[in-house]
């Protein structure tokens, strides 16, 4: 078991957020103390007199330790987009130093931390650098989040590779039904297993009102 991971995604809207809560609530019933962790959010949803973000308080409340919010997510910009063009709107370039702080801090009251991406595994927080060039800096393995949906063996196939080609470990990968009318989506399932080489931590079912916490029973962290 390590005591960070960073979990991707193979596009945007395959379930991270949702994915990240049922793996803390996995983690958390087997006696660790987890907690998540948005480094980057771009999309303020919550509150009109006080901006937070929606995915981040997911974390948040998923978490097994009581954190204040600004400790699990340090760079929170208004507009939802890509974070480098959310920053540019903002006037408020991303400071990585800020992100590994924050991750440093987490790490000294938890295990494992589970670091939740933005978008997908590419990125960008500026026009020179990628969140991948920052879980690279810090040798994070990765979970990748599969939305089971048309296209998604393509998206699952090229993004482990990415992975796999900057050095890291792809330590397990989660299937998401997020789309409740995929065809073959069990024979997606089955041809990703036999070629991600990783083990396939759980299978989330379509469930519009499960809570994370009720689909935590499908993951098996026994992998990691």
């Amino acid at each position: 078991m390590h005591d960070s991971y960073f979990i991707t995604g193979t596009d945007t809207e395959v379930g991270k957020t949702y994915t990240t809560a049922a793996l803390l609530h996995a983690f958390i019933a087997k006696g660790y103390q987890a907690v998540g962790y948005k480094p980057v959010a771009a999309g303020t949803d919550l509150a009109p007199d006080y901006q937070l973000n929606s995915d981040a308080v997911t974390l948040q409340h998923a978490s097994a330790t009581a954190l204040p919010y600004a400790a699990i997510n340090p760079v929170l910009l208004e507009t939802p987009c890509s974070p480098h063009w959310a920053a540019v709107l903002a006037n408020k370039p991303i400071d990585t130093q800020m992100l590994s702080d924050g991750l440093a801090h987490l790490k000294q009251q938890a295990s494992p931390v589970l670091v939740e991406g933005a978008g997908g595994w590419q990125v960008p927080l500026s026009e020179t650098e990628t969140l991948a060039d920052w879980v690279v800096a810090h040798q994070l393995p990765v979970i990748m989040v599969v939305g089971i949906k048309l296209g998604c063996l393509n998206h699952a196939l090229l993004t482990a590779e990415a992975i796999r080609a900057r050095g890291l470990t792809l330590a397990g990968w989660v299937a998401n039904a997020v789309d409740p009318k995929a065809q073959y989506s069990d024979e997606m399932v089955r041809y990703l297993d036999a070629h991600l080489d990783a083990p396939c931590l759980g299978h989330l079912p379509f469930a519009a009102d499960a809570s994370p916490a009720q689909c935590a029973s499908h993951l098996d962290i026994t992998p990691l």
